[in-house]
């Protein structure tokens, strides 16, 4: 495996694993901590089963921070949201290619409001339909669990197909961001950024030991993966 890039992976916290009841001040404990991204996981109990959190969530939140805010939509239909999740703070929705019928159109959708578009792969999801739509991604997610709860083990077979989404976002000269999500820890942070990844999304990993470890914990990441 080749490591593409010799910069630090971005570290995008999901605040699956915050604790909801003080959410604003976990956001700016993040940002202060040294996180690039805030991952947002929205669950619609339907598409996945959970239920997490919706736009009016995420526009009480955008003050907190000016970290870009990386949204990552597990429902179905999607298209219905992206003008709400826009509207809210989103900076990029990432959606899946089995949440709406034409994928393209959802795409160019989110790009036409403002926003990054990303593509997200559940571990089962075969990456042909990327080669079908890298020209419309900004962001390509790779689901090392499947979706739908925070803390599990990441599926170490997701390794190759990080380097599969890498060998094709580079053969098509794209600018996107490879991302993996779930179970992404210090002892499988180097592996990841290996297989091509430039940005990571980590829960349980980074809200261990509260807020005063954060920094402690994102540097971690970064350092594992350097």
């Amino acid at each position: 495996m080749t490591q593409t890039t010799a910069t630090a992976p971005l570290i995008c916290p999901s605040i699956l694993a915050s604790d909801f009841s003080r959410l604003g001040e976990e956001i700016r404990a993040l940002e202060a901590a040294g996180a690039d991204w805030i991952h947002v996981d929205v669950m619609d109990g339907h598409f996945v089963p959970n239920l997490t959190i919706g736009p009016d969530v995420v526009k009480a939140l955008r003050p907190h921070t000016t970290l870009p805010f990386d949204v990552h939509l597990m429902v179905a239909p999607v298209d219905n949201w992206l003008e709400a999740y826009r509207a809210a703070g989103a900076d990029i929705m990432s959606v899946h290619p089995e949440s709406g019928p034409h994928l393209h159109r959802t795409l160019g959708q989110i790009r036409q409001l403002g926003a990054r578009a990303g593509l997200v792969f559940n571990p089962a999801t075969p990456l042909s339909v990327l080669e079908e739509a890298v020209e419309l991604v900004d962001l390509v997610l790779i689901m090392s669990v499947n979706p739908g709860f925070g803390g599990q083990k990441f599926i170490e077979t997701s390794l190759k197909k990080i380097e599969r989404a890498r060998a094709i976002l580079d053969h098509a000269g794209s600018k996107a961001h490879l991302q993996v999500d779930g179970g992404v820890v210090a002892a499988n942070a180097g592996a990841c950024v290996s297989a091509g990844a430039d940005a990571l999304v980590a829960g349980s990993f980074v809200f261990k030991g509260g807020p005063d470890a954060y920094a402690a914990n994102i540097q971690a990441l970064k350092a594992a993966a350097a």
